[in-house]
């Protein structure tokens, strides 16, 4: 019965660990939307703008002027490359949640055993 037991304490701090890992890659995807919602918007705006205009990329203090067609060209870049984390973290949470399930499953089975095992003379 003792043996059970450690499986179960086991198995419980296996499920947290996992449960731990699916929270944080569920804030990253949180993240990484905002960041694609904001790029989207940078988008939008740049395509509204003609191209004599003047733009300027803020680095550090200063204010860089920029070409539009190059300031197209690094956001699109940027959502690509955030579309596809996106698409990794999608991948990561899903099979985080298998992995819950599993756990879940296996720790309801040694629970049951317990049971079966505390019934018997």
């Amino acid at each position: 019965m003792g043996d059970l037991q450690k499986k179960i304490e086991n198995e419980v701090v296996l499920l947290k660990g996992t449960q731990k890992e699916y929270q944080k890659a569920i804030s990253t995807r949180q993240q990484l939307d905002a960041q694609l919602n904001e790029n989207q918007v940078v988008k939008d705006e740049l395509n509204l703008i003609s191209i004599e205009r003047r733009i300027y990329k803020a680095i550090g203090p200063a204010l860089i002027k920029m070409e539009i067609v190059e300031a197209k060209q690094n956001v699109a870049k940027r959502i690509d490359y955030i579309s596809k984390e996106i698409k990794r973290f999608d991948d990561i949470i899903m099979n985080l949640e298998k992995k819950q399930d599993g756990h879940r499953e296996t720790l309801h089975k040694l629970q049951q055993d317990k049971m079966k095992s505390a019934m018997k003379p």
